[in-house]
């Protein structure tokens, strides 16, 4: 620990120390330590880094310190991509502040009442959270004055780069005077990113988390070469024989979401999901219920988890391996924090050891492999679990009224031994299923040589398992959410290229015929077009900014001179219909309709 610095060695205020103080942080993380020296001076700050490195601290410290008690104005503004990321953002910095008088934190985001956020603007807020989107609206409604704002933050500014959000940062950032302080936090450091830091930060100074500390050393990561069609049992041995009472279960697909679920309950775990269909009182909902640990199992997608953050998590467990290494890093993240020690747990079919070797490659961690509990494995965990109980049950006496329980059942023919085995059974509530002598390992090289591998990287010998999901496309990517991460749909580019993809026009079919939606989505008539200087972006933002809804999900948008079309995922569509009722877009106010056949 000698190369840590301790919080208590740095200028801090009494409050701001016994706020980390009672938040249970002894040393600042690598981003931190690198990062608040320079945001306390006042410099403009480029930090790289990924989610649970702890840079909601790096900012927020230097801010509340910055920021002027009791003085009822906008001092300084974090900008974040989703609803989800502001709530905890504004969680934490809540927490800092705690015990510094005269610092009021607030949240905007689109979604939730407009009318509540400016009455709390009114209140007198210094530091504002909040969604680009919602931030131009209030702005534009003259609720938000950004005038005397001295510190503004991008946070995952390219995520919000990335979900079309580039022209309201650049309308936001000339809200605040030129003295200001600007930091910007991102996990890659893509084209777009390094255009705006070029044009709205000054002399900036950049600090990044290097690539082998991005993983928690305090995780044990292990994989686990399954059967496609066993991955629910090896889940379920894996929480009873490890114990797990508080795990989130990642899967690439929201219908994966549901199944999983579905098949969790059937088993008895008590288990949600979050995905992006989920109205945002409904994720409220979910979420809290998880933190408080009514919810011992909370299955998600990686786009309706962003932001999640709950202490005590036990494991992740990666159902679905995630589809690129950064993923990979923001779910484990979710363990192992504040010093304490997590799991996580990596479910592979076949041929997707490829892509478990560029995690690793990325990580520059090697991740193990675990071997499968057994159904007799988890059984002998769970025998010694119920014999704890009985032995502390006994211990606390007063069983006199259960005696004749016992008498009872030895008259109706039962032996002791029977009845000692039928109360174990029933207390442990494990059944032996069609996988209970079963090898549930993958048999990779095996069916390899029996059925060869096709050119585009697929097993075809496990038709049970991940080739068995039609839910992706054909590279050997099975198992994307096809509306959470497509290119084809406005996601971003898989080889890390420059994801400010610009506008999108209007397209003809192969004929040179207008272009038309295809079955999975509802196209949507917007009256808004080139004639109010729209542009796509504006189109992204505030569809994204107010329904909540991942801004690449959105398909084919055509801006003709008076009106938009805009394609929308046909889960979304009612969604979008209801958030959008009365929304503005560049300050005029738009009406969003289905529209009608050609």
């Amino acid at each position: 620990m000698s190369n840590q610095i301790r919080f208590d060695s740095l200028p801090f205020s009494e409050g701001i120390l016994a706020a980390v103080n009672e938040m249970g942080f002894e040393f600042a993380s690598p981003i931190q330590s690198e990062a608040i020296p320079f945001i306390l001076e006042g410099r403009d700050v480029i930090g790289q880094a990924q989610t649970g490195t702890g840079k909601t601290a790096a900012f927020g410290i230097p801010m509340i310190e910055h920021v002027a008690p009791f003085e009822k104005y906008v001092q300084a503004i974090v900008l974040c991509p989703t609803r989800e990321l502001a709530l905890q953002v504004t969680e934490e910095l809540k927490k800092l502040s705690k015990f510094t008088k005269g610092v009021w934190v607030t949240t905007v985001y689109g979604g939730d009442s407009i009318e509540r956020q400016i009455k709390s603007l009114k209140a007198g807020a210094n530091i504002v959270v909040g969604t680009p989107g919602r931030v131009i609206d209030l702005i534009e409604r003259r609720a938000l004055k950004l005038g005397q704002a001295s510190m503004i933050v991008l946070d995952e500014a390219d995520e919000m780069l990335d979900m079309g959000f580039r022209e309201d940062i650049e309308s936001i950032l000339q809200e605040i005077p030129e003295e200001r302080q600007v930091v910007l936090f991102s996990a890659t450091m893509s084209k777009p990113i390094m255009a705006l830091t070029n044009r709205y930060l000054t002399n900036p100074k950049l600090v990044k988390v290097v690539k082998n500390e991005i993983t928690n050393v305090n995780i044990e990561q292990l994989y686990f070469d399954v059967k496609g069609r066993a991955k629910m049992e090896v889940t379920t041995r894996l929480i009873d024989f490890y114990n797990l009472k508080l795990v989130l279960i990642f899967c690439n697909q929201k219908k994966r979401v549901d199944e999983v679920v579905e098949e969790l309950v059937m088993r008895g775990y008590a288990a949600e999901g979050l995905h992006g269909d989920l109205r945002q009182s409904q994720r409220t909902q979910v979420m809290n219920r998880f933190r408080n640990g009514n919810v011992g199992f909370l299955v998600a997608t990686d786009v309706a988890a962003r932001g999640l953050d709950v202490e005590n998590v036990d494991a992740v467990i990666n159902y679905d391996i995630p589809l690129d290494e950064e993923y990979y890093v923001h779910r484990i993240g979710r363990t192992g924090r504040a010093g304490k020690f997590g799991k996580a747990f990596t479910l592979v079919v076949g041929s997707e050891r490829n892509r478990l070797r560029e995690i690793m490659n990325y990580t520059k961690v090697k991740i193990e492999k675990g071997v499968i509990p057994t159904f007799t494995d988890v059984v002998g965990v769970k025998k010694g679990m119920f014999i704890e109980r009985v032995a502390a049950t006994i211990q606390e006496g007063d069983l006199d009224v259960f005696n004749d329980a016992l008498t009872n059942l030895h008259h109706a023919g039962f032996t002791t031994e029977q009845i000692v085995a039928a109360l174990v059974k029933i207390s442990m509530g494990v059944q032996k299923n069609e996988f209970g002598d079963e090898n549930l390992e993958g048999e990779f090289e095996r069916q390899s040589r029996k059925y060869g591998r096709d050119d585009r990287g697929g097993d075809r010998g496990d038709r049970g398992g991940y080739r068995g999901d039609r839910g992706g496309d054909r590279d050997g990517r099975r198992g994307a959410g096809r509306f959470e991460r497509d290119s084809r749909y406005g996601g971003r580019d898989d080889r890390g290229g420059d994801r400010d993809r610009g506008p999108r026009g209007p397209r003809n079919d192969k004929e040179g015929k207008p272009y038309r939606s295809d079955e999975n989505m509802v196209r949507m008539f917007v009256n808004i077009g080139f004639n109010e200087k729209i542009s796509p972006s504006n189109i992204v933002g505030a569809f994204a900014g107010e329904s909540g809804i991942p801004g690449n999900v959105l398909g084919q948008i055509q801006i003709e001179n008076k009106h938009t079309y805009v394609d929308v995922p046909k889960e979304y569509a009612n969604v979008v219909l209801e958030k959008m009722a009365g929304a503005q877009i560049k300050g005029k106010r738009v009406l969003v309709e289905i529209a009608k056949p050609v």
